[in-house]
Parts: C-alpha cells; sequence; structure tokens
C-alpha cells in the first residue's frame, strides 16, 4: 500500500514542480507588460491572455500538489487533538462525501468543457490577439484526474492510519519557514 500511495504522491509532487515554472513565466510576463506599457508606451494584446492562462494552469495543477503535502487550510481546532484512528476516520469519510462528489464533477464537466473548446477551436474574446485557450481548457479534466488519484493515495494513508494508528510519511518537499523554524527549535532543545 505504501507503494501506491508514494507513487501517486511522486506524480502529483512532480506535476506541482513542473507547473511551478509558471510563477517565472507569469513574473516575467509581467514584468515585460509593465515595461512596454509604462517606458514605451507599448502595450501589447497577447500578455493579458498569456498572463490569465499560466495563473489558471499553476492554479489547477498546484492542487494534486497541495493535496500530496497536506498544505490545503484545514480549520482543525478539534481535530488534531483526536487520536490518529479518528482523525483517519473523519478524513476518510468526508473523502467519500465531500472530496470525490465534487472532483468527479469537475472531471466530468471539464472534460465535456474542454471538449466543446476543442471541437470549436475556442479562441479567447478578451483581446483582438485571439489566442487560443482549447489547450488551457484541457488542462482542467487533467487537473480532476490527477486529483482524483491523489484522493485515492489519501483513503488509502487513512486507510492505513485506522489500522496501524499512525500516519504514513509523506514524500519530503518544500517545507514552510515555520515548520523549518520550529524544527530546528526541537533539534536546539534536546
Amino acid at each position: 500500500m505504501k507503494e501506491i500511495v508514494q507513487t501517486i504522491e511522486g506524480l502529483s509532487v512532480w506535476v506541482g514542480r513542473a507547473f511551478g515554472w509558471c510563477i517565472l513565466i507569469l513574473t516575467l510576463s509581467v514584468s515585460y507588460e509593465v515595461v512596454v506599457r509604462y517606458i514605451f508606451n507599448a502595450p501589447t494584446v497577447w500578455v493579458f491572455d498569456m498572463m490569465v492562462q499560466m495563473y489558471g494552469a499553476l492554479f489547477l495543477m498546484a492542487g494534486p500538489y497541495a493535496l500530496a503535502q497536506d498544505a490545503h487550510v484545514r480549520g482543525d481546532v478539534l481535530y488534531r487533538l483526536f487520536p490518529v484512528r479518528w482523525q483517519a476516520r473523519i478524513d476518510f469519510v468526508l473523502y467519500i462525501l465531500f472530496f470525490f462528489p465534487g472532483i468527479l464533477a469537475l472531471f466530468w464537466f471539464g472534460y465535456e468543457v474542454a471538449a466543446d473548446s476543442w471541437r470549436y477551436q475556442e479562441v479567447s474574446w478578451n483581446s483582438p490577439a485571439r489566442i487560443q485557450i482549447y489547450f488551457f481548457k484541457s488542462l482542467i479534466p487533467v487537473a480532476g484526474a490527477l486529483l482524483i488519484f491523489q484522493g485515492i493515495a489519501e483513503m488509502l494513508r487513512c486507510w492505513n492510519a485506522m489500522r496501524t494508528g499512525m500516519w504514513m510519511e509523506r514524500l519530503d518537499d518544500v517545507r514552510e519557514s515555520e515548520d523549518v523554524l520550529m524544527a530546528q527549535a526541537q533539534e536546539n532543545a534536546s
């Protein structure tokens, strides 16, 4: 079970890292637009569309990564006080009741939206550049599929925690500064 969870998690982390480069593209395109618009007084018609698509791609593809890293916001005022087995039970039920119905809808309707967009060779109406957006809309069902896989991995993680009373380790990746500082403080205290 651990190998399955880590394989799915590895895919989510890899995709998240790959699409993280959208931040660089987004930053460079915004900087470019600011320079040509305000210094050279020659605004472009294509940069806005590209920025929207880069931000959208980053947002969509960061979802599975955040789920794999347990980085989504959680209101865990009481939850964290429960034993691990109860936390796992709660998570398991919530994945079934709320997560999977929403993500399956994202996948299903995202596929329909992407298929229609490909069929019509949809372009952006937001600017005269008329940039093709059917490639971008294909990311909606892809993100849904990746979230489904990562949700399965999370349910397997819950199942294991219900049996053993311990959470399975996550693949190590980027951590919040607060987590790093807390770990250093604990090391220095001991």
